[in-house]
Formats: C-alpha cells, structure tokens, sequence
C-alpha cells in the first residue's frame, strides 16, 4: 500500500542576503574555508558520520567536492568556485574567500546591489587591466631558459599545501621531479600549434617520498612471469604493439530485449573463440610483440600468442587508453610516493594542480608575486587609481565619487582581507609604504619597536629589512599612495626563493570571486521546492 499526498507549494524568500540564516551560513564556510589557507592553513578531516572514506585535505576540490552544502547561496558559490578548480586546478580557495569577503564588505556599506554591482565591475576591470600591463609591478616574466621561476611556481604551490606532509628535502625533492615531467611532455618540434604530452601519475603508497622519479614513457603493471619473457627479447626496432579497447574474452553482450538467433548444433563460445584465434593469428602474421587490452583476455587466446612469443597485458584499465593510444607523442610517468594514503591522494592532487599550472605558463608566461604580496599591491593601486582618476572610472554610469570610494574601500579591504587569511597563528600582517607588499610578524612582538628589526622579507620573498622602507598595519593602510615597481633586476637576485602564483588561474579566481559576489548581491528571491 502507499498513500498520495498533494504537492506542497514552493517556497519563496525575498532579501536573500538580510536574512540572518544566510549570513551565518555563510560566515560558517568562509571561516573553513580561511581556516584552510594557505602554507601555514589547518588541513580538514572530512568523513561521513556513519563510517566510510576519511578525506584529511586544505585544497578546495577536495573540501568543496566532499562538504554537502544546502542553502542556495551557499551551493552558488561553492558551485562556481568548483567550476573554475575544473578548469584550471589552481586558486579556488583564493576564488572562493575573496567571494565572501566582498559580500561581507558590500553589505556592511550599505551600497544598493545595483550600484554595488556596477563598480565592482569597474574594480574588476582596472585590476585585469592592470595584470595584464607591462606596467603592472606584482608580475614576473617566467625565462624558460632557465629553470628558477618554473621551480618556485612548483615549491610554492607544494609548501601551500600542508597535507601532503613533506619537509623541505622532499619539497624539493618533488619540485624537480613535477618539473622534469613536464618538461619530458614538451616536444622538442617547435611548430606553430604546440600538442603537450601527458604525464602519468603512478601511486607507489608507503614508501619513502624520496625514492620518487620519473620516467620517460609509459609504466604497466605485468607479471613476473610476463616480465621474465619480455626481458630476453632484444630488438634493434621499437616493439610493435596492438592496442585494444574492447573486451577480447568471449562473452556475449547482454541483447536486452532483443533475442539471438542460433542455428542447430552451432556452439556459441567455440564460435567466438575460433575468432579470437584467428585474430591472435593475424597478430602474429603482422609481427605484434606485445597486446594490450582494456578489458579481459580469452585464456586460450592468451595461450596462443604466448606460444608464438607475444607478451599479452589485459585489464590494463580505463585511465591508461589515451596515453596507450597517445604513446608516440611525449609521455612520461611520475612514480610518486609517500608515507600513507591520506598523504599520497593530497599529494597526487598537488601534483596534478602543478603540471596543469606549468601549461598555463606556456600560453601566458608569466607568474605573479604570492604570500599576499599581489594582493596588497594590488589594493594600494586600486585606491590610487580611484582617487587620482575617479571621473574617467565613472564617466556617465550615474554613480557619484563618494560611492566610488565607498566600494573601492570594501573592494581593496576584501584584497587586503584575503592576504591577512594567510596569518593563522595571532600574527600581524602589515605592508611597506613603497612597493606595497605583505610583511607578517609574530604574535608576541613588542608593541613600540623598530619594525626593521623583527620582519626579515616579505610575503613573497622580493624584497628584504635592509632596503630603507616604512610599515603600517595593513588595515590600517588606507592612504593612497602609488605602489613602485622594482623589477627585473631584483628579481633576478631573488628568484631562487620566490613565492609566485598562476597569473591564469589568479586572473580567473579574481573575475569567478567578483562576478559570483555580484550575482549572489542581485538576488532579490529564492525559491525552493520543499517537495
């Protein structure tokens, strides 16, 4: 027996953004989210309450991909923040606290969403404007043909994430390999249309993350026994190989509601194998040394070719058919390893986000400056820019100066925010008065002291105590003041411990975290179906 029970209505919420659940949910995620920021970030242990996989994680694709949201502002923004971490595996947690910030931001000021709106995307467009510039003064021009820059790209994305448990030896250790991957995955051709190889991570779980390497081409998995036959072989040609995506063990597919015609005294399965035989023979007419299969192999079939020295390799598996199909192009396999399986699965991912990062410089080959330091740059810029050019930002929007300054408060308090999020121990984040960059100090530092004397370098490693600076405590850094620029030369001394980010995936995470804020802002109702 069942019951019907009519349909309930939808529910329908105005002021999405004043109701006070909304807001604390909010507050909740970016608080895990902050919390998870990071070299120094707090990794999370995510795991059903009944049991089941324990995922122990700060990286956004695995947080957002394992955490159930279900407000519909909450599930706007996670969705967004995870739609750009799929396409560019980098900097979802910068996307996703500087979302947050700047709702937070504008709805304390009191703008109106549509004002708001419209000089968030003024905002957006001076910064990307500004990154993109040979002007802009937190950007670094990545020479490919040295291998510094790539290296600190790679160590900082490593160092950023803390639950891949690695000390420094390993960090470096790991930095090299991911680049020399990648570098295996580049032709040497130099056509105009560029095809990257492939690179593919081979888990080696408990065992020493320095017994880690790389190797040029593709690793299977085979028996010593296969492996004992294929040793003594000995070619001056490379190994002809046939490749099969198929299933070649013989059974029938399901005929659904179909049926299969058979006629009297014909055996199905001596049918299909007399094929299969007559395909191991064309195998061996063609002079095939090894036979890989996705799926099963017929054991008769397996016998044959074994007889007539082919090495045949079945359940090869899904993942290795586009490199099996791709392996005269570049391939190289990276056998990483680590202590434990939490630690690995962190570390495959961390790996995975660098050899995509390291494509992204291939097509815009430049890198910004990390530890906070674009950020705060980025917003000492911002407000210069504002309070110097207000009427050409403005022009006929109907927007006046004082709003503008309004939002451009929030919106450089929101960058300077994000840059503090990087301080998880009680420390002071301050920034210089000259090139604009992020300088952090302890928490049990005197109050009333020479500042040159407790901080050593800044956020990414640029600039050091003996250049002749002066501090203030970043939030309260709001005089306008135009951020100096100091490159290439300094750089240039300092690239071997550089703290650098993704320019693509930055620039991306910047316009995902302000178009999402503005389209979470202009929500005026939210309906749900409580059916």
């Amino acid at each position: 027996m069942f019951c019907l029970e009519p349909r309930k209505p939808s529910l329908c919420k105005s002021e999405a953004l004043t109701n006070e659940r909304a807001r604390a949910t909010l507050s909740v995620l970016k608080g895990v989210i902050v919390s998870c920021y990071g070299p120094s970030g707090r990794p999370k242990q995510l795991h059903n309450g009944l049991g089941g996989h324990v995922c122990t994680t700060s990286q956004s694709s695995a947080l957002l991909g394992n955490l159930p949201v279900t407000h519909p502002i909450l599930k706007i923004l996670t969705t967004s923040v995870q739609n750009h971490v799929s396409c560019f595996r980098d900097c979802g947690l910068f996307t996703a606290i500087l979302c947050c910030n700047l709702i937070e931001n504008v709805e304390r000021i009191g703008l109106t969403p549509t004002t708001a709106i419209k000089l968030n995307k003024h905002l957006l467009n001076l910064c990307t404007s500004y990154l993109k510039s040979e002007a802009c003064g937190c950007r670094i021009p990545v020479d490919f043909s040295s291998t510094q820059i790539l290296l600190c790209l790679v160590r900082s994305i490593l160092t950023s994430k803390p639950a891949c448990m690695l000390t420094g030896k390993e960090t470096d250790h790991i930095s090299a390999l991911i680049l020399r991957a990648f570098l295996l995955t580049v032709p040497e051709s130099t056509e105009e249309n560029v095809i990257l190889g492939q690179s593919i991570i081979v888990p080696l779980k408990g065992q020493r993350v320095t017994d880690s390497t790389v190797l040029p081409g593709l690793l299977i998995e085979m028996s010593e026994v296969q492996l004992r036959r294929l040793l003594p072989i000995q070619k001056s040609s490379a190994l002809k190989v046939a490749l099969f995506c198929t299933s070649l063990s013989g059974d029938f597919p399901d005929p659904g509601e179909g049926s299969m015609v058979v006629s009297y005294g014909v055996s199905l399965e001596n049918a299909v194998l007399d094929q299969l035989l007559n395909l191991g023979r064309q195998l061996v007419s063609d002079h095939v040394d090894l036979v890989l299969c996705q799926k099963v192999t017929h054991p008769s079939l397996k016998q044959f070719l074994s007889k007539h020295h082919i090495i045949a390799i079945d359940r090869v598996g899904v993942a290795l058919m586009e490199p099996l199909s791709r392996v005269t192009a570049t391939i190289c396999s990276l056998l990483l390893c680590n202590r434990n399986d939490t630690a690995w699965d962190e570390l495959k991912l961390t790996c995975q986000t660098a050899l995509q990062v390291l494509q992204f410089t291939i097509k815009e080959p430049w890198v910004l400056l990390g530890g906070g330091c674009t950020e705060t740059h980025l917003a000492a810029y911002i407000r210069h820019k504002t309070h110097n050019e207000a009427e050409s930002i403005l022009k006929d929007d109907g927007c006046t100066q004082a709003e503008l300054q309004l939002m451009t408060e929030a919106f450089c308090s929101a960058l300077e925010s994000l840059a503090g999020s990087l301080e998880h121990d009680g420390g002071e984040i301050l920034t210089d008065m000259k090139y604009g960059h992020c300088w952090s100090v302890q928490a049990d530092s005197p109050s009333v002291v020479n500042w040159s004397d407790l901080l050593s370098q800044c956020g990414c490693g640029l600039h050091n105590n003996q250049e002749e600076l002066s501090w203030s405590f970043l939030r309260s850094s709001g005089n306008s003041f135009a951020p100096q620029t100091c490159f290439p030369h300094a750089a240039k001394d300092s690239t071997s411990n550089l703290t650098v980010d993704c320019l693509t995936a930055k620039l991306s995470g910047l316009q995902v975290a302000i178009e999402t804020a503005n389209l979470i802002l202009d929500l005026s109702y939210i309906i749900e179906d409580k059916n």
